[in-house]
């Protein structure tokens, strides 16, 4: 465990690598149900094949996004008197390749900056970037903010 100094000396820094997530039909079909986004080229895998440039289903760029949460929580470190970690929004996005069904992601976390705002909040910056398996560009790069609420005696 580290202090929220501590933690702050390591701007610029890589915090470390999530394990591989498959991304896989049933994931993506749940996802398309709960967001009523039904389009063929995530549901519908053989005419996907067919009628797609992906040569298949793709994940939405939504579902790789909010997988940002999940995958994080394997790699942020845990920081002496938080008390409550706020997703606080995002910057910056960018899709840059599509995540083909059956295809394996992980996400990487670098430490961008930490301000407080107020007395024991602070609100800390991140670029996450998350890879594809066996492919050089990554499925996405985002600017995520959290707000990190520590305790009055942290």
């Amino acid at each position: 465990m580290e202090t929220i100094r501590e933690f702050s000396a390591r701007v610029g820094q890589s915090l470390g690598k999530s394990d591989w997530l498959l991304i896989d039909q049933a994931r993506v079909d749940a996802f398309g149900d709960v967001t009523e986004d039904h389009q063929f080229i995530h549901v519908d895998p053989t005419r996907a094949k067919a009628d797609s440039p992906f040569g298949g289903t793709i994940a939405h760029g939504f579902l790789t996004l909010s997988l940002l949460s999940h995958l994080g929580h394997q790699i942020f470190p845990e920081i002496a008197g938080r008390e409550i970690t706020i997703n606080y929004g995002l910057n910056k996005v960018r899709f840059l390749h599509p995540v083909p069904v059956g295809a394996r992601i992980r996400l990487e976390i670098r430490l961008l900056s930490v301000v407080e705002k107020q007395p024991g909040r602070h609100m800390c910056s991140f670029e996450s970037t998350v890879e594809i398996e066996g492919i050089k560009t990554p499925a996405l790069v985002a600017e995520q903010l959290v707000l990190y609420v520590m305790s009055p005696a942290g």
